[in-house]
């Protein structure tokens, strides 16, 4: 996966291209990309981040980062170390592969979580986090195996025998995000798993906390 925007002017949708002015005034072109779903945008900027972005962007999807990040029992510091790496804090770039906004989700991931408009803030956040929290889940709360497995793919990983795979990327991808985050992934710290019943059905929680009630144990970090 590779994976901001201070949107200012969009040329009509009839135009061959897409414009606008980046927060830090450097003019970007970009080619128009499909939407995915409805109410996506039509057209999508296809852009990567040409510049590291400041603080002042991050700190617009604080709420949302903080919400999802504690419902799936993550810390806020991984999230916003994830979303760092993948789009740089723009909720409209797209990689070459597909992958889309701030969270980089691939269009099979944001049909998984039921992502309508992937290029939304929320529902990109709300996707990503929960997919992150799954592969954690899947590699027994090795967070490196999760790392590698949301930049290059479960089967990657999988391939290489449950390891990060030998690709230059992921390793300084994984490397960066646990540079970065090694205070809050940090020493022992147990993630409890329920089940609640909503509208018939099943939706998980996780917390650090211990509930009543039946729970499973899903990490132990």
């Amino acid at each position: 996966m590779t994976a901001g925007l201070g949107a200012v002017a969009v040329l009509p949708a009839s135009a061959q291209t897409d414009s606008w002015t980046e927060a830090d005034t450097q003019r970007v072109l970009s080619d128009l990309a499909a939407s995915v779903g409805s109410p996506a945008p039509r057209r999508a900027p296809h852009v990567q981040p040409s510049a590291p972005q400041g603080s002042s962007r991050a700190a617009a999807y604080d709420h949302l980062i903080e919400t999802y990040a504690r419902r799936h029992g993550l810390s806020a510091d991984l999230v916003r170390a994830v979303i760092k790496a993948e789009s740089a804090f723009n909720p409209y770039a797209i990689s070459p592969k597909g992958a889309m906004g701030l969270m980089q989700l691939m269009p099979s991931t944001a049909a998984t979580y039921g992502v309508l408009n992937p290029f939304d803030p929320e529902e990109n956040i709300r996707a990503g986090v929960a997919y992150l929290r799954h592969l954690l889940d899947r590699y027994e709360g090795k967070l490196e195996l999760a790392l590698a497995a949301y930049n290059a793919g479960p089967g990657a990983v999988d391939r290489h025998g449950e390891k990060i795979p030998p690709y230059r990327e992921t390793r300084n991808y994984v490397r960066k995000i646990i540079s970065v985050t090694a205070i809050s992934v940090g020493p022992s710290k147990v993630i409890y798993k329920i089940v609640e019943l909503i509208d018939g059905r099943e939706v998980p929680r996780y917390s650090d906390r211990k509930p009543e009630g039946e729970y499973a144990v899903v990490t132990r970090r």
